[in-house]
């Protein structure tokens, strides 16, 4: 590639040869703000860098915030990220950075004007969650505007807070964690055939998230060490269900089961034999340990519409996620090490387990006043 600066009217340009259309060599030149010849070469060997790694021209003077966030999303956030967090990055960008900013210059986001905008989706109404991940995107994405695509001389987002909002710790109900009481009733209603059965048993008896449970194969089952290893989850890919890796590193694990669904597992997998010899040729083969009855393996979608069917027939409200909220809740209070939950559920910190569950486990404040009168009477 061949470039080269001059000097015009008391400017510094430069310009480089681009790639060959229709038999014609295209060529670019643009004018820079450089003093000096070598300031203006140091430009150049800039530009030509950047085309040859993205074959994209970049002008912080000319560049949308829509054009970078779109070359963010496929150069980078596609490339580098989880699908689900891509999903998740991309729905930010259409639905709150694009139609606030996206019509803007990259160079003219100020932290007042980002600030401003910030705030606005909060009097807009939307929850802090929402709030912290598009400050979260913005502050990611325009670090990378700084470095290492040098659009920005200075990411505005790093000046930018999230406005205060009033928050309280989620109660139980929001957790949609399970009494007792409700636990045997669900349990009374569904039998072994019901494609819920297996999945509702493994989420309450091991806090897997429904990803992680639906991913399950036999591989992943020692049933005489009483083991389950957590190493893959089900992702959504535009209505095709993949398996992907899981959404941490510490989210690969091995989790401890006992009898109870030891009994289950072992009870489905002779069911799924006769039903594969039932169903012949016509019987989904796989490994899955969720699977129909024809073998299909069943996907979160599956379970979510008949949990919402059998809400409505029992008159409960539980989402699949309330098990895990369940399953860590009723160890809390039984007094099992938060070590070994905090491993369980694949957290990356034991202080996420207690902020998450601790002030919903009143038994243990009872215990803990137990221990200390029984050492005061002793």
């Amino acid at each position: 590639m061949q470039g080269g600066v001059r000097k015009r009217n008391g400017t510094w340009y430069y310009y480089f040869d681009l790639g060959i259309v229709d038999g014609k060599r295209k060529k670019i030149e643009r004018k820079t703000n450089a003093e000096t010849k070598a300031d203006a070469e140091k430009v150049l060997r800039q530009k030509m860098s950047e085309y040859e790694n993205t074959g994209i021209v970049f002008e912080p003077s000319q560049t949308s915030v829509h054009d970078f966030f779109q070359f963010w999303l496929k150069e980078y956030v596609e490339m580098n990220l989880k699908h689900n967090t891509a999903v998740a990055y991309r729905g930010i960008i259409k639905n709150h950075i694009d139609p606030s900013l996206g019509n803007m210059k990259l160079k003219s986001l100020t932290p007042e004007r980002l600030q401003t905008f910030l705030n606005n989706r909060q009097r807009a109404g939307y929850k802090h969650r929402t709030l912290s991940l598009i400050r979260a995107v913005m502050q990611r994405s325009l670090k990378q505007a700084v470095f290492p695509y040098q659009l920005l001389r200075d990411n505005p987002m790093q000046y930018v807070e999230l406005p205060r909002q009033e928050r309280r710790k989620p109660t139980r109900d929001d957790l949609k964690i399970l009494d007792m009481q409700s636990i045997k009733q669900i349990i009374s209603y569904l039998n072994e055939e019901n494609t819920l059965y297996l999945p509702f048993h493994i989420g309450l008896n091991t806090g897997a998230r429904l990803g992680e449970v639906c991913a399950l194969k036999w591989r992943c089952v020692d049933l005489e060490e009483g083991t389950i290893t957590i190493d893959s989850t089900m992702i959504d890919h535009n209505g095709r269900w993949d398996i992907g890796t899981p959404k941490t590193a510490l989210s690969y694990r091995d989790i401890k089961i006992g009898d109870t669904l030891i009994s289950i597992l072992k009870r489905h997998k002779t069911w799924q034999k006769q039903n594969k010899l039932k169903y012949g040729e016509f019987y989904f083969d796989s490994d899955f340990l969720c699977t129909k009855e024809n073998g299909h393996f069943v996907s979160p979608t599956h379970v979510k519409y008949y949990l919402n069917k059998m809400n409505k027939q029992l008159g409960t409200d539980l989402h699949f996620h309330g098990l895990r909220h369940t399953h860590a809740t009723l160890l809390l209070e039984q007094g099992a090490p938060i070590k070994d939950i905090q491993k369980r559920l694949g957290h990356k910190k034991t202080s996420l387990t207690l902020d998450t569950y601790s002030h919903l486990t009143e038994k243990m404040s009872d215990k803990t006043v137990d221990i200390f009168e029984n050492l005061m009477n002793n």
